[in-house]
């Protein structure tokens, strides 16, 4: 007998860790409804490789091959050692000068990309050791970061680098899910593998692929789950195809044309869905688009504690019920995408702080929620206080995420920004990097998961947050404190650090690119400064020495 994930999960055979590939929440934002008129794109919980660092454009020689690494992720390696060598494909004779890291977002030219390991169905798995499929999607990123300007290109090369060297998964088994966007419009493309065995020299596509543009005036969310769904092949401006696209379905009876119905892309490659993802799905169209349907009941009970906790009451929709995108009912700012991407489901029942067993006696014959509530309780404490893991938003697990804000009515080196979170967004500041970013700061690219270093900020908002454990509710608070005037600042101040790249553009760009790689790289080593204080002084005010 085989029994599901989920089953397997409840009976203690899987961690949570397993799924920690399905862990990237991306968000986009079309120019017309975003508050300033930009494409805003975001990505959680990237790859373990939390590094950052500038890699500056080259030229090359006629004839030049570019390695196709496995391993980019990796971030016990040393900081340029991106893996095993897969294969090459020909070099171009210029690339252009990108941010690297295990999953490596924005380019000099304000090409954005970021990503989500989304589910896909078992007959698409493939792997290194059943098949000679050898693109991963962070090495199509990076070459497309190299070679490109425009998010349409993009979109049809790395569509072609999946079907031409065959897509291999790298996060998991997971099937992958891509924002692409530039100043002017964002596509997502999806891609799927086409299962063991596959071989350059069958002619077949190595990948199975779509893309849709995303509306100007749309906002759009993926948790790890396919969003496409019915394609208009015909529709150039709106859709791009692999060749297989519907064919592959067809070969192996998931879809009969004859039949009369309509050909569903997220139906017929992804699986049944899972609540990690419709909880998300929810959540944002909550949010975001409140009165486009009549969304499920989520939120708390306060005269049912327990409502969160019975199967038998909750509401386990379709998928169907979720556009592709919406027209969000208020514009929103990037500071709204932060505030989406540090949800912890608070107020619902998906929040697990809000569980009867954190309710503690307040000494006046009542109850009150206990000091050590954490959004996100560690196995052990799961087993401790009986409950059940429900993934936020955030999550402590983490490793690096971004929101990033792409403007065609600045100059590029000023119009592309790039605000970084490292290891947990519930509790890290976002600091920007600008497009035209000389550097990264030696905090930032600093980072050994197996031995901490003073140096590097990764571990230092770490350390915080495994401290947090010490009495959760009281400590978060603590941080707040000191990191939101840290980040208001920044916004309020935006503007007037633009408006004087800007001048010093007009005398050299030089100048104003390395204005601002000396202000990102200060607000990073503040970051730094900042977690490394608030260590201290946590374990002051916390010590048991106290109690």
């Amino acid at each position: 007998m085989k029994l599901s994930k989920n089953v397997l999960l409840t009976l203690g055979f899987f961690s949570i860790s397993m799924y920690s590939a399905f862990a990237c929440t991306v968000i986009a934002i079309g120019k017309k409804v975003s508050v300033d008129g930009s494409i805003i794109i975001s990505h959680t919980d990237t790859g373990p490789d939390s590094r950052i660092f500038y890699v500056p454009g080259k030229t090359y020689k006629k004839g030049d091959m570019a390695p196709i690494f496995w391993g980019i992720q990796d971030a016990d390696r040393p900081l340029n050692d991106d893996g095993k060598i897969l294969g090459y494909l020909p070099q171009v004779e210029k690339t252009y000068g990108y941010f690297h890291s295990a999953y490596s977002h924005m380019n000099e030219y304000q090409l954005g990309i970021a990503e989500s390991t989304t589910a896909q169905r078992d007959e698409l798995i493939c792997t290194l050791e059943n098949g000679k499929q050898i693109m991963t999607i962070e090495q199509a990123m990076i070459f497309a970061l190299q070679r490109f300007k425009k998010a349409r290109e993009a979109v049809q090369f790395i569509g072609d680098l999946c079907t031409t060297y065959g897509f291999l998964p790298s996060s998991g088994d997971g099937s992958e899910d891509l924002v692409i966007a530039d100043t002017e419009e964002a596509w997502v493309l999806e891609v799927f593998g086409v299962g063991p065995n596959w071989t350059p020299e069958s002619k077949k596509p190595g990948a199975i692929w779509a893309a849709q543009r995303i509306g100007d005036d749309r906002a759009l969310m993926i948790p790890n789950w396919s969003i496409i769904k019915e394609i208009n092949a015909k529709d150039k401006e709106n859709f791009m195809l692999s060749t297989n696209y519907m064919q592959e379905a067809i070969d192996r009876g998931w879809y009969d044309p004859k039949s009369g119905k309509p050909f569903i892309w997220q139906e017929v490659y992804a699986p049944l869905p899972e609540e990690y993802a419709t909880s998300r799905f929810w959540l944002f169209y909550h949010t975001f688009m409140p009165n486009l349907k009549a969304w499920p009941d989520r939120m708390l009970d306060p005269t049912n504690p327990f409502k969160g906790m019975q199967p038998y009451y909750q509401v386990v929709e379709p998928l169907s019920l979720y556009p592709f995108s919406a027209t969000p009912e208020k514009k929103i700012s990037v500071q709204d995408v932060i505030a989406f991407q540090r949800s912890t489901f608070e107020g619902t029942i998906y929040d697990m702080t809000s569980y009867p067993e954190w309710l503690v006696p307040d000494g006046k014959g009542g109850y009150i929620k206990s000091p050590l509530a954490t959004p996100f309780p560690g196995s052990e404490m799961r087993k401790l206080i009986k409950q059940t893991y429900r993934r936020p938003v955030a999550r402590h697990r983490g490793h690096y995420g971004m929101v990033m804000q792409l403007r065609s009515w600045l100059p590029n080196e000023i119009g592309g920004v790039y605000w970084v979170y490292l290891d947990n967004p519930y509790f890290s500041p976002y600091v920007p990097i600008y497009s035209g970013n000389l550097s990264i700061a030696e905090t930032y690219n600093i980072y050994n998961p197996d031995k901490y270093d003073e140096k590097s900020a990764r571990w230092a908002i770490d350390f915080v947050d495994n401290l947090a454990n010490l009495r959760f509710q009281d400590i978060a608070k603590d941080v707040r404190t000191v990191r939101d005037p840290f980040e208001a600042e920044m916004f309020n101040n935006q503007k007037a650090i633009e408006d004087e790249a800007q001048n010093l553009y007009k005398k050299d760009p030089k100048l104003a690119r390395e204005f601002l790689t000396n202000y990102s790289n200060g607000k990073m080593n503040k970051v730094t400064e900042m977690f490394t204080g608030l260590r201290n002084q946590i374990i002051t005010k916390y010590t048991n020495n106290h109690e």
